[in-house]
């Protein structure tokens, strides 16, 4: 039998309230997840890269 299956009987099984709370934790699973594996830093460059990219910038980082 497969995790799914095992998973899919065992809150077969649950009363309708109880069901609601292993959905609702299966969603925070998945959005907690998703959170561990966002990068905001990619959010920001786009963002940013209007301070960065010019020439006043390029100058003050020439020497490193």
């Amino acid at each position: 039998m497969s995790t799914r299956e095992m998973i899919e009987k065992e809150v077969a099984s649950l009363p309708e309230t109880l069901q609601r709370e292993v959905y609702d934790f299966a969603r925070f699973l998945r959005l907690k997840d998703a959170d561990e594996h966002f990068n905001g830093l990619l959010l920001s460059e786009s963002a940013l890269a209007k301070d960065w990219d010019t020439p006043e910038e390029d100058t003050a980082w020439a020497s490193l």
